[in-house]
């Protein structure tokens, strides 16, 4: 019988949502420069919320990614 690569291995945990809102992704950072391919969906997002609040896209991309982040290191 072959297995599915893409179930879950053991027991699943469900996870609070704490990411935040759109306007509390302007944060300047430290940072490092890294390539990424993302879904044209996620990428309009963000540019509309960008250009909502006088901000790069990208910079609320990182906030996110260090919000998730954050949520797993301890």
């Amino acid at each position: 019988m072959k297995k599915d690569k893409l179930m879950p291995i053991g027991k699943l945990t469900k996870v609070k949502d704490t990411l935040p809102p759109p306007e509390e992704l302007i944060i300047p950072d430290r940072t490092v420069k890294v390539t990424l391919r993302l879904s044209e969906d996620s990428i309009k997002f963000f540019k509309h919320y960008a250009n909502k609040y006088h901000t790069k896209y990208q910079a609320m991309i990182r906030r996110v990614v260090d919000a998730y982040a954050e949520r797993f290191i301890a």
